[in-house]
């Protein structure tokens, strides 16, 4: 298989998983990107630009890890490898729960099939696979692909993933710290075993929150859309388990609660995510506690390609 490129771009959204109760099977694509471009040479020693997030701190050369989905990527579909002079502007904060590993993954994958140039190879589904792959579980990868929020799940080690559009009434909201968390560390906190009462309580608001991403509203006891997306966003499978992780964010998820907004831990933290506006008041309290206040709405697509013969021709 030739390479029928040699300049290429992507652009791919930040996600937040889990999205309270959906752990490691619900996610939702944000109107925040990473654009990355490639030029394939013939060779000479990799190299990595990187503006903005992750500046100084990600790898610059074969251990990038856009580097290393992309090469993936060309071995798994037998294209040949190449010298990669790459620029990465990124805007997705790293290790705050906003899916920058799984984002990057995605981008370097979407990439090789940019320099494929062939639209049948490197398909949302192998990109899926790939990803999930590379990543460990599909969560975040799945609306990194698909955009709009998605539901995600394994299969004999298979990912699938369906996409939801969400309705007006989301209209996430972002409250990144100042600090890191690493995911191993998250997961470091959860529990091995759960209770029945405890699996029950988060499939049936797992289940309510998908409803609420497709547009139902008509509850029994009429309900308003509301306060049920408040009863769809609520978890006891991880989110205070973590708490000693994340003393910060678990506060601002009570305290934003307390005060009417559907928030949730957004991934594996720490950053918190609300999937409801936020009062100016909120967001200035919030401000001055240290914390970055972002709207960002749900990105309506995943992984695009914006430079190459697979990019959308204007006019």
């Amino acid at each position: 298989m030739q390479l029928r490129d040699d300049f290429v771009a992507v652009a791919v959204p930040a996600t937040s998983a889990n999205l309270g109760p959906g752990f490691d099977s619900m996610g939702m694509a944000l109107d925040l990107w990473d654009e990355i471009s490639v030029h394939a040479t013939a060779g000479g020693p990799t190299s990595v630009v990187v503006e903005g997030e992750g500046a100084g701190g990600v790898g610059e050369g074969e251990d990038n890890l856009v580097v290393q989905a992309l090469r993936l990527a060309l071995d798994r579909v037998g294209a040949p490898q190449v010298g990669i002079r790459m620029h990465c502007r990124n805007r997705i904060p790293h290790s705050r729960g906003l899916g920058s590993s799984a984002s990057a993954i995605v981008a370097g994958i979407a990439l090789a099939r940019a320099l494929i140039g062939d639209p049948d190879v490197l398909t949302p589904q192998e990109i899926l696979e790939l990803g999930t792959d590379m990543e460990g579980h599909p969560d975040n990868v799945a609306p990194a692909v698909l955009g709009g929020a998605t539901v995600a799940w394994l299969e004999e080690g298979r990912p699938g993933a369906l996409r939801l559009d969400p309705p007006n009434g989301i209209s996430p909201v972002v409250f990144v710290p100042e600090y890191e968390l690493p995911t191993s560390t998250a997961r470091a906190a959860l529990k091995d075993e759960l209770a029945r009462t405890d699996a029950i309580y988060n499939l049936s608001r797992a289940a309510l929150l998908a409803a609420l991403m497709t547009g139902a509203r008509t509850a029994a006891d009429g309900a308003s859309f509301h306060d049920l997306l408040m009863n769809a966003t609520r978890d006891r499978l991880h989110q205070e388990h973590r708490r000693s992780a994340m003393e910060p964010s678990l506060a601002l998820v009570d305290w934003l609660r307390a005060g009417g907004m559907a928030a949730v831990v957004s991934g594996a933290g720490p950053s918190v995510l609300s999937l409801e506006q936020v009062p100016a008041s909120v967001r200035h309290d919030a401000q001055a506690a240290g914390w970055r206040v972002l709207t960002l709405p749900v990105a309506t697509e995943g992984v695009r390609i914006t430079r190459g013969r697979l990019a959308p021709r204007k006019g």
